[in-house]
């Protein structure tokens, strides 16, 4: 896994890094790629790779499992 390293600003004024991870089955050549963290408050960060400093959804645990087991049985596909 690709690792990148963002550092944020809390609510609380402490400064958090966030670690970003994208799939060792994501092609080389940069394609369709999707980055994941994991949050400090118990969410699961979700990012564009190719936009690491655009928009990013935080969705819960349970949300994030049950959404890549839907990606995983082909409920997700384009084609």
């Amino acid at each position: 896994m690709a690792l990148r390293r963002r550092f944020e600003q809390g609510s609380d004024d402490r400064v958090r890094v966030i670690i970003w991870r994208k799939s060792s089955h994501s092609a080389p050549s940069g394609g369709e790629c999707v980055e994941v963290a994991r949050l400090s408050f118990g969410a699961v960060g979700l990012r564009d790779s190719k936009n690491p400093t655009g928009p990013a959804f935080a969705l819960p645990e349970s949300a994030a499992r049950d959404l890549l087991a839907r990606i995983k049985a082909g409920e997700h596909d384009l084609a």
